[in-house]
Parts: structure tokens; sequence; C-alpha cells
């Protein structure tokens, strides 16, 4: 339409972009997006309705019009944008490669999502959001802690059980009381951090273990979508029947592609 310059990268962020499955921040940018260009893009099937060149491009601009301009239409693009407009940035947060499960269950506050997750899952996250130490460990509790040992029945024999018990209570007293340095820690990652610069995750070694635990079950998505989308890509129909080992070559590199070309370089 003449209405943007149309250099390769410019106005990315302003397109029509196709939504995906998983990625529910996409569908917020595409009706942000649709929005913002209605008029051109009424002006654009208006043309395409008048200067088709098939009978068949000129029945479905005239029908993608007739939808645009429905009372329907309108009213269900801003219904949708502004739902979706409110979990946007809980999606974006929950994103962040640094985000942890502490920190994600305030972000979401599962109490109030309960009917989403089975018990035993709700049960378990609420444990493991203990051990946060945003707003100064506000959510410490011991039992609930304790509790989450239970499932580590490999790591924590009885004995370990009790000593974890006793290093609780002098832990909590320590990094929320006393050392001013673990005030205003933004999550698990810079609370081990933390406890790593200060030694006292010798002093505090079990606990330590269980915030290294906690780690471990990251929350990010991102890689996880990248991963099954470079998996469609690879395993196609043409490339069915390839073994699952076959299969890890290919993604790892795709997936890692920055790190495999830096590894190449310094090689």
């Amino acid at each position: 339409m003449g209405e943007l310059e149309t250099v390769r990268g410019l106005n990315q962020e302003r397109g029509l972009i196709k939504i995906g499955d998983t990625r529910w921040g996409s569908h917020y940018k595409s009706f942000e997006n649709f929005i913002s260009s209605f008029a051109s893009i009424v002006d654009v099937l208006d043309t395409l309705v008048v200067n088709a060149s098939t009978l068949e491009e000129r029945a479905n601009a005239s029908e993608f019009l007739r939808s645009c301009q429905t009372f329907e239409t309108v009213f269900l693009l801003y219904l949708m944008t502004d739902v979706l407009g409110i979990t946007y940035d809980l999606n974006v947060s929950l994103q962040k490669k640094e985000q942890d499960i502490a920190n994600a269950m305030i972000l979401v506050k599962l109490e109030e999502l309960d009917d989403r997750f089975n018990e035993v899952t709700s049960d378990f996250i609420n444990r493991v959001a203990c051990l946060n130490s945003i707003d100064s460990f506000s959510s410490f509790d011991i039992k609930r802690i304790m509790r989450m040992v239970e499932l580590y029945p490999d790591d924590f024999d009885e004995f370990k059980i009790r000593d974890l018990e006793n290093q609780l209570a002098n832990y909590i007293i320590d990094v929320r009381d006393t050392d001013k340095r673990f005030s205003n820690l933004s999550g698990l990652g810079e609370l081990s951090r933390k406890l790593i610069e200060t030694t006292k995750h010798l002093t505090y070694y079990l606990v330590f273990l269980l915030v290294k635990f906690a780690l471990l079950l990251s929350v990010v998505t991102a890689t996880l979508e990248r991963t099954f989308s470079a998996m469609k890509f690879i395993k196609n129909d043409l490339r069915d029947r390839i073994d699952n080992e076959f299969l890890d070559g290919c993604i790892v590199p795709y997936v890692e592609k920055k790190m495999v070309c830096k590894e190449g370089k310094e090689g």
C-alpha cells in the first residue's frame, strides 16, 4: 500500500505473524497487529476484490472482506486483545531464561490455579516455593520443606533429615535476620550464587542441596518449544524413518546453533 518502507528486517514486529499452538504470546501480537493495521488490511482486500487475477482469489478476498467488516469480528478482536493482554506480561516473565520455579509460583499464584494441577503437583511445587528468597524469605516454611525431602529418599536418609531440620532452623535466622547480604535477592538463582560467595553453602550443605534440586525444575519453555519445532523440521515426511540417535545428532546442533558455531571457531 506504500505505507511502510519494504526493506529487509523492517516492520517485523507489525507483521501478521503466524500464531503458534504453544506460544500464546504470538496470539496476542497477532491480534494487536491486526487491529493496528485494520484499515490497511481492508483496503488491500478491497483492492483484491476489484483487481484479483482469478475468480478464486476474488471470492476469497470478498469473503475475508465481508468477515472483517462484521461487528462480531471487530468485537472479538478487541475482546481477545484485552484477555490475552492480561496474561502477556506473565507469559513474558515465564519465558525468561533466568526464571526459576519458585519465582514462577509467585507469578502465577498457584493457590488460585489449583484446578489446573493435580493435588500432588500443587503440593510439591508449593513445597519448592518455600525455599524462595523473595520478600526476605516470606514464603519460608520448615514443615513444608521437610515434606519436600520425602521425594528424595536416595539423597536424604534419616540422619540427614534430622541434620537438615537443624540446618534449616539456623539457616533462616542467619540469612533472614542476621546477614544483610541476603536481603533483596531476586530468586533461587541469586540465592545459590550468594550462598557460594559467602561460603554458606558449606555450612548449610543440605539446604544448598535442596536449592540445587529446586533449580533443576526449570520453568522455561522457549527451548523446549524450539526443540519440538526443530523436530518437526528435521523429521519430516521424507525423513520419517531416521532413528533416535541420528535425530538427536541433528536436533542438538540445530537448536544450539550459537554454541556449535562458537566451538567450531575455537576448534
